[in-house]
């Protein structure tokens, strides 16, 4: 547009002066023209580059709002996730929380278990011995006559006719062991040993003395009754049964290394027998 002017000034001067000629003036004119046709076409192209830029521009703002309702999205996504998160991590506590309380659980089973396990062990044993300790000669008809007393109540009396006093204060401590009553047994085998200490039911009854204090789990008075079987009775067929079940009382009472050693010494002194069987089973429990 200055330039269109400066071309408008020009032919005006030019007639002023009276020095331009009409050829001159055509010329002139002509290169104005060329100038305005410059002119124009720059400004046409500048408008044009104006409508791309203002195209851009758009494109950019659009792209710009895209990106930050994108960036908007990704927030609300964000957030999300981090809720997300915090509930499993409260469902892994939770299920943390139910491991431990069944692991608790678990454990008392597992001491339950165990429980039963020595229960079901003391009356295996004690099944044991009851089928063998009193198997033998007179012991076998005195076991008979006990338990019909237990079972019979009145007729075990007719039973009872015609033994001594000794076998009826036997049988009658034998039966309060049977009965589970381990105070009174033990106290009526004590006292059967002081009337009569040197009988066929002495040993046993010194061997029943060390199963009273076993069953009341007081293993070490336990351990000194069953000594008392092998020291004041060592030709009687209890002493292999004492050994095993003062193994059985260290064991208990958590000494392994005695435990093992008598144990050892029952498989020595009592090979092919059911003691040693049974030594032998509980060291490899204890080796485990």
């Amino acid at each position: 547009m200055k330039l269109r002017y400066a071309a408008i000034l020009v032919v005006y001067l030019s007639f002023l002066l009276g020095c331009a000629t009409i050829q001159d003036l055509n010329r002139l004119r002509g290169e104005v023209n060329s100038k305005i046709a410059a002119v124009d076409a720059e400004a046409k192209t500048i408008k044009e580059d104006n409508l791309i830029i203002h195209g851009e521009l758009k494109k950019g703002d659009e792209a710009l709002s895209a990106l930050r309702k994108r960036q908007a999205e990704m927030g609300a996504d964000l957030t999300e996730h981090r809720d997300n998160i915090q509930q499993l991590n409260g469902a892994v506590e939770s299920l943390k929380k139910d491991v431990a309380a069944l692991t608790a659980r678990l454990n008392r089973k597992d001491e339950e278990i165990k429980d039963l396990r020595e229960k079901i062990e003391s009356v295996s044993f004690k099944t044991n011995f009851l089928e063998n300790f009193l198997g033998i000669g007179k012991k076998e008809e005195l076991s008979e006559a006990n338990n019909k007393a237990g079972r019979t109540g009145g007729a075990a009396k007719e039973t009872l006719k015609g033994k001594t006093d000794r076998e009826i204060t036997y049988a009658s401590a034998y039966e309060e062991f049977t009965l589970g009553k381990y105070e009174k047994a033990r106290v009526d085998f004590q006292s059967f040993l002081k009337q009569y200490p040197d009988t066929e039911y002495s040993d046993n009854a010194q061997f029943w003395i060390g199963e009273c204090y076993y069953f009341e789990k007081k293993y070490e008075k336990a351990i000194l009754e069953y000594e008392k079987v092998a020291k004041n009775y060592p030709e009687g067929n209890k002493v292999p049964y004492a050994r095993l079940k003062q193994g059985l009382s260290f064991l208990k009472l958590g000494d392994k290394s005695g435990a093992k050693l008598i144990l050892q010494q029952v498989i020595k002194d009592y090979p092919n027998t059911n003691q040693a069987r049974i030594a032998r089973s509980k060291l490899v429990e204890i080796n485990r």
